[in-house]
């Protein structure tokens, strides 16, 4: 298997960067491994702030503990006006992770 492809299906399956670290590209491996953390590390947040607030009004009563109440509240509560930054977030771990696949492709 070429060097290129190997890379591309290390980046794609893996994670961001890896395959720029196999072709001895690690300042760009790392700065797409980077985006891809900070970017998964903003959606985890946002998901565990989101996931405290419900269990909150849980426990006061504001919603029943049931799988359909939490899940009409998911679809209709907004953790703090993060919505953009959510959005951005997953917008950029996928844009460095196609970065990366695309990259480590092309070079060989």
């Amino acid at each position: 298997m070429q060097k290129s492809r190997k890379a591309a299906l290390l980046s794609a399956l893996i994670f961001p960067g890896i395959g720029q670290f196999y072709l001895q590209r690690r300042i760009l491996g790392a700065v797409l491994a980077g985006a891809a953390i900070a970017a998964i590390y903003r959606i985890i947040s946002v998901l565990l702030e989101q996931a405290r607030e419900i269990s909150v009004s849980i426990q006061r009563g504001d919603i029943a503990p049931s799988i359909t109440s939490i899940i009409e509240a998911l679809a209709t509560q907004p953790v703090n006006g993060s919505e953009f930054l959510s959005t951005l977030a997953w917008a950029v771990l996928v844009i460095a992770w196609l970065i990366s696949i695309a990259d480590a492709y092309l070079r060989s």
